[in-house]
């Protein structure tokens, strides 16, 4: 399932790009050009990388011993952070928004068995992590 809107307008294709830079080339200097939601993309992208640790620790705890962020496709792996900070750091924004949007995120860097697994990470992600939202 494709969106209409390209991925210039989307602001969670943005953050992942960011963050995908960032996190797999550290020399990498963030900017963020002029966006309708510039403020909201540079919050996800600062406050997931601030918060790194915490996120990763978040994560290992909600998703037990047996699962290995670390042997996740990377791109995954910053779909998770950036959509954990936003369960943890965004309390007004709805769990099912923030899933829904970053699906259709994805839609443009996987294909849709993949969709469907990320659909089920970030499903039990925010259920453990927001239970009275689930």
């Amino acid at each position: 399932m494709r969106t209409n809107s390209g991925p210039k307008n989307n602001p969670r294709v943005i953050v992942i790009q960011k963050l995908y830079g960032k996190f797999y080339n550290e020399d990498e200097k963030l900017t963020f050009p002029k966006h309708r939601f510039k403020k909201f993309i540079k919050d996800i992208v600062s406050g997931t990388i601030e918060r790194d640790d915490i996120i990763l620790e978040e994560l290992s705890k909600t998703l037990g011993n047996d699962f290995s962020l670390s042997k996740l496709d990377r791109l995954f792996q910053v779909i998770l952070k950036s959509a954990t900070y936003e369960f943890l750091y965004r309390p007004n924004s709805s769990i099912n928004i923030i899933i829904k949007e970053y699906l259709n995120a994805s839609n443009f860097f996987l294909n849709d068995s993949q969709t469907k697994y990320l659909n089920a990470l970030l499903d039990n992600v925010a259920k453990k992590l927001r239970p009275s939202n689930a």
